[in-house]
């Protein structure tokens, strides 16, 4: 969210299950906090925002082990992302941890995030990336692109 707001993007949204995280990030951008939508929810849960041109998630979604939330998800994407609109969803890599913070979480490929998300998303791109841990370890993810097909959504 720093990096667009310096790119001079005015529509963002932040969206959070911990009101503690929305705070410090809010502390740590202080003057432009008033540019972004922030939202304390569950993604799985109800809440709502405008149509977006970019839905980005940086490991939200592996942790979602329940189908059902999986599917919540879905919706959720569907409804906010505009038709044409890119989703850049970041999940574990099939080599990746079987847990995070003790929690437990689905590890995916490209493919198979492809085929979780349905045929309502294209997949355009994808690039592994290996993330360093503050604790020194380092953890297989991979980022996915995926373009929201015309005439779904909202």
């Amino acid at each position: 969210m720093d990096h667009l707001i310096l790119l001079g993007l005015d529509c963002i949204a932040v969206l959070d299950v911990s009101g503690v995280a929305l705070q410090r990030a809010r502390t740590r951008i202080s003057s432009n906090s008033n540019r972004v939508e922030w939202i304390e929810a569950d993604v799985t849960a109800d809440w709502s925002w405008k149509w977006a041109d970019i839905w980005h998630d940086r490991a939200v979604f592996h942790f979602l082990t329940d189908p059902d939330e999986r599917a919540r998800y879905r919706a959720h994407l569907k409804s906010t992302l505009k038709p044409g609109g890119n989703a850049i969803i970041a999940t574990f890599a099939p080599d990746g941890p079987e847990n995070c913070s003790g929690l437990p979480v689905v590890r995916y490929s490209p493919d198979t995030l492809a085929r979780e998300l349905g045929a309502d998303f294209t997949l355009v791109q994808s690039v592994s990336h290996e993330h360093h841990t503050p604790w020194g370890s380092n953890q297989p993810f991979q980022y996915s692109r995926f373009v929201l097909s015309k005439g779904t959504g909202r």
